[in-house]
């Protein structure tokens, strides 16, 4: 084998552990913004209060996301 196929092999999952770094960061990040425009806590309506629906919108918040980091990394 060649040596200039690690490298480029390297090269990659270097920039695919940036990328997943980076997209969990982002992730987290709008995560976090969601939480604290909420005018209510999103934890207490979800884990005392078993607000479903709210518990759906922001998995669908979640899931809209990740497809867009998932997106950006590709």
């Amino acid at each position: 084998m060649e040596t200039g196929n690690w490298d480029s092999v390297g090269r990659q999952v270097l920039a695919a552990a940036i990328f997943s770094i980076l997209g969990i960061a982002i992730f987290a990040g709008a995560f976090w913004l969601m939480a604290k425009v909420a005018p209510f806590s999103v934890k207490k309506e979800i884990a005392e209060d078993q607000n479903t629906a709210l518990a759906i919108v922001m998995g669908s918040v979640v899931l809209g996301i990740a497809i867009i980091v998932g997106a950006a990394v590709t």
